[in-house]
């Protein structure tokens, strides 16, 4: 059976909740309509979390992006959308959805998105030599 879009997210259960690690995925084919032109914007949208107890599924997560291709949203608005999605769906203890729209007009567009759990503090990055 063919796959289809879905505004459907699902999880499963963080193999190490003990633990902060940082999960990254990059999308560089995501599509939604210009609410004003109709015309399509393309983007690259890259999801950077620290789960708490659940982790998103990749293939959910790309029928879940694909949802997007034919509705009209703004750039800002498409952005925060997935961010409230993603939080709703999975209670991270951090979470950064970073969308870099290809030019239109001469313009390109980056919007960045974050949510941090209340009481959650980064751990403190280490430099190595």
């Amino acid at each position: 059976m063919p796959s289809k879009p879905s505004k459907e997210l699902e999880t499963f259960p963080n193999p190490n909740p003990e633990r902060d690690f940082t999960i990254r995925i990059n999308s560089p084919e995501f599509t939604c309509n210009c609410p004003m032109t109709g015309q399509p914007d393309f983007a690259d949208i890259t999801l950077e979390y620290v789960p708490d107890q659940l982790c998103v599924e990749l293939k959910s997560l790309k029928m879940y992006y694909w949802s997007f291709r034919d509705e009209g949203k703004f750039h800002e608005a498409v952005t925060n959308e997935i961010l409230t999605d993603l939080v709703k769906a999975l209670n991270p203890r951090f979470m950064r959805v970073t969308a870099d729209f290809n030019v239109r007009g001469g313009i390109y567009t980056a919007v960045v998105a974050e949510h941090r759990k209340e009481g959650w503090q980064a751990p403190e990055k280490v430099e190595l030599p």
